[in-house]
């Protein structure tokens, strides 16, 4: 029986992303096809990421006339946990042509497991439900076997006549280290790194150490691991790390979990471990500020070689944490933020405009939390409500026709917030160019009081800042003709 598996991420349909120039290949589905692999099947692999279309699918179809067409997205990248529909579209237009081609398809995505009929609707016969390794390894072989008792599948959605059957929600795995590494070799490397070095003059490649995320965010859709956490030991993550740097010689990694090294040791020995096989890496995580404060994590984490760890500091204002069950405190961001800068680290702030009982005192606290501490980057969004979270049941019936995001630079606001859409698109400009003043200012004081080099990156930033500094006038300016428009 022959597989075939894809994904439905095509960089070139998400505007921003394809200027970035940032693409990481699809981990979640190599993990699969490892597996796959383990149980006696020959998968291949379509990588869609630099595709034109999904219509490019078609001539692979016919080429390895596949039993299976898989789509089976990244659930460890957040461009594909955002549900946007440009992907959606694509995914069922695979679908359908997989169809027309007498070929059974099977979906694997948070936005199929979160709207199940309408991907049974355009053809999918199968919808896998949660973590997808095992159930679609399941799955296959029972097609393999020329059986049809799905129905003893955990993890499954799929008609049976004319009606909707789920089976049994699929037990989450806890010992990560059993899946065999990633099929890297099923996919070219060589795209990707040619994108990082034009766009951005290195090669970065993506790794998970984790599965799922315990905290409560009332905002956070988890339709695939939940609310369990579960990861891989520091030595099985050390083992991919070898092999990725012996074969492709990456330049930084950026590990993709929701929440890098929460179990208590973990990055120490990670650090350890590291430094034992002197793999001299350079890498990206994401934390959270509470966290960050444990133990010696920022110390180990600086051992073992990161450069940038992404917080969501999401507010300035402790009101709005709060009302997002948050968990953390503004002090924290202060003080994390503080420390990582002392080990040289650099803090990036994810920050979430426009959640419901926003203010614009709470606006204003935020905007000056990002003017005192300054961190390397910032990322700007507003609050997307998610099928599955608290936020979403608490403003679904102010939403229309339009539930998702076309891509991730839409930014709309779907709900009735204090403000316009129009207002807070205007605050998204003015917030970037007004961060970006201050850092410009910072980078111009150091280098005058000679605390950092002159060199391109510094200079560049200092320079900047005598063309955002009437940018932010102008665009504040637009920004206070909007605050008197009707809220959304």
């Amino acid at each position: 029986m022959k597989v075939l598996i894809t994904h439905s991420y095509f960089l070139r349909f998400d505007p921003k992303q394809w200027k970035l120039g940032q693409p990481y290949p699809p981990l979640a589905p190599l993990f699969a096809a490892s597996l796959l692999r383990s149980k006696g099947f020959d998968p291949a692999f379509f990588d869609t990421m630099f595709c034109r279309g999904p219509a490019e699918i078609g001539p692979v179809l016919k080429k390895e006339r596949p039993d299976l067409l898989v789509i089976y997205d990244d659930g460890f990248n957040y461009l594909t946990k955002m549900c946007l529909t440009n992907m959606r579209e694509a995914a069922f237009s695979m679908a359908g042509l997989a169809k027309q081609a007498g070929i059974r398809v099977a979906v694997s995505s948070s936005d199929a497991t979160d709207h199940t009929e309408k991907y049974l609707d355009k053809q999918a016969d199968f919808i896998i439900r949660g973590e997808a390794e095992h159930t679609l390894a399941e799955l296959a072989c029972e097609l393999r076997s020329g059986g049809s008792s799905f129905d003893k599948i955990d993890g499954l959605a799929y008609r049976k006549n004319g009606i909707t059957v789920k089976t049994a929600p699929r037990e989450i795995m806890r010992e990560l280290d059993e899946l065999p590494l990633p099929a890297w070799d099923l996919i070219d490397i060589e795209p990707y790194r040619k994108t990082w070095q034009r766009h951005n003059g290195y090669f970065s490649l993506n790794f998970v150490t984790t599965r799922g995320c315990p905290f409560k965010c009332n905002w956070c859709a988890k339709p695939i691991y939940g609310n369990r956490y579960n990861s891989h030991s520091p030595a099985y993550v050390v083992r991919a790390l070898k092999q990725l740097v012996d074969k492709y010689r990456p330049d930084h990694f950026w590990f993709s979990d929701d929440i890098f090294g929460l179990k208590p040791k973990w990055i120490g020995e990670f650090a350890s471990l590291v430094r034992q096989e002197k793999l001299g890496i350079r890498f990206k995580i994401q934390s959270r500020v509470d966290l960050l404060l444990e133990d010696d994590n920022i110390a180990a984490l600086a051992r073992a070689g990161c450069e940038t760890v992404w917080v969501g500091a999401e507010s300035g204002s402790q009101k709005i944490l709060d009302a997002m069950e948050k968990g953390t405190k503004t002090e924290q961001i202060y003080r994390a933020t503080a420390l990582l800068k002392k080990h040289g680290i650099r803090p990036a702030f994810f920050i979430q405009f426009g959640y419901p009982g926003e203010t614009l005192e709470d606006i204003d606290q935020t905007m000056r939390m990002l003017k005192e501490l300054l961190p390397d980057d910032i990322g700007i969004s507003v609050s997307y409500p998610l099928p599955g979270t608290g936020f979403y049941e608490r403003v679904r019936n102010e939403l229309k026709e339009k539930a998702n995001w076309t891509d991730s630079d839409d930014l709309a606001l779907m709900f009735r917030s204090t403000y316009s859409p129009r207002f807070y698109k205007q605050l998204h400009r003015y917030v970037h160019k007004n961060y970006r003043k201050y850092q410009g200012i910072d980078n111009l004081r150091k280098l005058v009081k000679m605390k950092i080099g002159p060199g391109r990156g510094n200079l560049r930033r200092a320079l900047a800042s005598f063309y955002f500094i009437p940018a932010s006038y102008i665009e504040k300016q637009k920004l206070e003709a909007y605050r008197h428009d009707q809220a959304g």
